[in-house]
């Protein structure tokens, strides 16, 4: 039987959780995986130079397994710039037990503003109307509910992306600072990026401007899912 696996300590989760060579397609491209426990190990090690003992310490894991997730990691990472790889950090489903420390969640928690939403939009005004895409949308329009002042994110870039445009977007809605997503549809990728940021998903707001769908939000109407729907 194998041993069971110890939990490691995460203490922050990266700002960009895909990297790819500019200019080449990523239909065209491989893609290599980074573990978050890898990225932890290459943060600690390389980003803030500690040693061995102390990431191990930091990670609450052995100096030999801590040198062993180091190892893969920097070879991973290696692997895709030598190689010209497309880099993506996903969470390893063989290690159920990600921890972050209280404090790390705490800021995540207040980056997060409960008051703000973010509707697919096709404009940048409260009277456009609902964009049922989320990765292809055309934009977000962000609401904060206490003052009801409202911006623009524009999601031009996305647009272009041939894959990826649902984590692309899903970034920007985490980096806009919103706990809730209205929109249509949201696929698998972008549901587990979105999901992953604190971000609660109302879909099926098809049809209806920006402002119908704020609307429905405070009257308690949208529907929240717990699964992509697309």
């Amino acid at each position: 039987m194998p041993r069971p696996r110890k939990c490691r300590r995460i203490e922050g989760c990266p700002k960009a959780s895909f990297f790819k060579p500019q200019g080449i397609p990523l239909r065209e491209l491989t893609e290599v995986y980074l573990t978050m426990d890898g990225f932890e190990a290459l943060r600690l090690a390389d980003y803030e130079g500690l040693s061995m003992e102390e990431g191990a310490e930091r990670m609450h894991v052995s100096r030999h397994t801590f040198g062993r997730i180091l190892g893969d990691a920097r070879r991973v990472v290696t692997k895709a710039l030598v190689e010209g790889l497309a880099l993506h950090i996903a969470h390893d489903a063989k290690m159920p037990c990600l921890q972050l420390y209280p404090d790390r969640v705490a800021a995540r928690s207040k980056e997060l503003s409960m008051t703000k939403i973010a509707i697919t939009s096709e404009g940048p005004s409260m009277t456009d109307r609902v964009d049922p895409r989320f990765g292809r949308a055309a934009g977000f329009v962000v609401v904060d509910l206490e003052t009801m002042e409202s911006t623009y994110i524009d999601n031009g870039g996305s647009q272009t992306l041939s894959h990826g445009a649902g984590i692309q977007a899903a970034e920007n809605i985490i980096n806009a600072g919103a706990s809730v997503l209205l929109t249509g549809s949201v696929g698998p990728k972008a549901f587990t990026a979105l999901k992953g940021g604190g971000v609660k998903i109302g879909h099926n707001m098809n049809g209806g401007t920006v402002a119908d769908a704020v609307e429905a939000f405070k009257a308690g109407k949208v529907e929240f899912t717990d699964s992509p729907n697309r």
